[in-house]
């Protein structure tokens, strides 16, 4: 049994991930911290953990931390994640970090992008980056793991196959992505708030977004060169849940049913991979850890179309996948 701490209790992708690791049979949730005063039940932030946890959430007391929990969750915001993964590291604590904070391996990348240095370059280097579909045997001897953002994960677990097959063009791939309200996260912001999302499809930070050098970080390691997508968000007004829909040239004259054999034999041993043959919902992986990819040509196109769950695949689902692949557990562990 290992004792576990979640750092930012509060938030929607902490729910999710409490929700997981109290059915989890080797883990037990030990501590939770959180930024609010009166160290408040973790029943009462989430109430739909009424008797299933009362843990009282509590301040940040790090020595208190690494000494009885030899793993911790982060679920902290970019910049705060850097400050504390240090401390935790030196007293010998693993941590999977929800932030982007360890994502990026240039910390100068990380600086543009994010507006903020990167305060702890010395564990750039020791960090893994938590996609386990890509990186299951780096991750599992790792102390260090950066959980993948949920565009990205939804991007990349698309493209990386037919990229390291040769399948499709380097250049000039496009991706487009909706996502559900819980993405913007649990803090309020005007467009977050109900009448400025809902019966409303907007798009945002075009050509800015933050996770667009995650994603090409990644496919560039797949793709063994440079690659630069044009990465679109948008906002859909539902609770959770993100599709998204990407364009690429073929390389060759390879049709549908090959390349949905390629994809599919890609993916035949990673669990949380489906590669159907029809066009996938937000409903159909919504509360599982699945990402659901297909694919169409189309007019001289690769549309390639991915789906999943952004608190789940795209958050704490994926990261006790990496909790089960850094402690010798079975990958689905908790998950299916």
């Amino acid at each position: 049994m290992t004792d576990v701490a979640i750092l930012g209790a509060t938030g929607y992708s902490a729910l999710e991930l409490i929700k997981i690791l109290l059915r989890h049979p080797a883990a037990r949730i030990r501590t939770l911290t959180s930024r609010q005063e009166g160290e408040p039940k973790i029943s009462e932030v989430h109430p739909s953990l009424t008797g299933r946890l009362d843990l009282r959430c509590g301040p940040m007391d790090l020595d208190s931390i690494a000494e009885q929990c030899p793993c911790v969750f982060s679920a902290l915001p970019q910049s705060a994640s850097m400050e504390v993964a240090p401390i935790l590291l030196e007293r010998g604590t693993k941590v999977i970090d929800f932030s982007a904070d360890y994502r990026l391996r240039d910390p100068a990348v990380y600086e543009h992008w994010y507006g903020s240095a990167h305060t702890d370059r010395d564990h750039l280097g020791e960090a893994v980056y938590g996609l386990p579909e890509l990186y299951s045997e780096k991750i599992a001897p790792a102390r260090l793991v950066a959980n993948p953002g949920c565009y990205p994960t939804s991007a990349i677990l698309a493209l990386a196959p037919l990229l390291q097959l040769g399948l499709i063009e380097p250049a000039g791939i496009v991706v487009d992505s909706k996502s559900g309200v819980s993405g913007a996260g649990r803090t309020p912001k005007l467009t977050a708030h109900f009448p400025e999302c809902n019966e409303s499809l907007s798009a945002y930070n075009v050509g800015r977004h933050r996770h667009t050098p995650e994603i090409d970080q990644v496919l560039s390691d797949v793709a063994g060169e440079a690659i630069e997508v044009v990465f679109t968000p948008h906002l859909v007004p539902m609770d959770r849940g993100i599709l998204t829909t990407i364009y690429a040239r073929p390389t060759g004259s390879a049709g549908e049913d090959v390349l949905l054999e390629q994809l599919t034999a890609f993916y035949r041993d990673k669990p949380f991979v489906r590669v159907v043959s029809h066009l996938p919902a937000t409903k159909d992986s919504v509360g599982t850890n699945f990402c659901d990819i297909t694919l169409r040509v189309v007019r001289g196109y690769v549309v390639i179309v991915s789906c999943l769950d952004n608190l789940v695949k795209g958050a704490a689902g994926q990261a006790v996948q990496n909790f089960n692949l850094m402690y010798g557990h079975d990958e689905t562990t908790a998950l299916m």
